[in-house]
């Protein structure tokens, strides 16, 4: 199945409440580049109104837009959920399976 932006909308707003974020890597302008972080672990989500049009409402995640995103489903032993990634960063929404 192809996730696309208005799918993932659609699992965070089915999934209020719920949520958790996990951020595996994300841009550092002192380097000029994306930095991924190994020791990334889920936390539950915090809400922010500070840019809705890239964040969602969802502190520590950030969308470019211009379908410049792509989205993977994701799963493990114990989250469920869906992958962002784009030239800032990559990101798991995901919620308790």
């Amino acid at each position: 199945m192809k996730i696309t932006k208005a799918t993932f909308k659609s699992f965070l707003k089915k999934n209020e409440g719920k949520l958790f974020i996990k951020n595996r890597s994300d841009f550092d302008a002192m380097t000029d580049c994306v930095s991924y972080d190994d020791t990334a672990r889920f936390i539950p989500v915090e809400l922010t109104d500070k840019c809705p049009d890239h964040d969602l409402g969802i502190r520590g995640l950030w969308l470019v837009g211009q379908s410049r995103d792509y989205f993977t489903e994701y799963e493990d032993e114990q989250f469920k959920g869906i992958e962002v990634y784009n030239c800032c960063g990559t990101d798991i929404i995901a919620v308790l399976k």
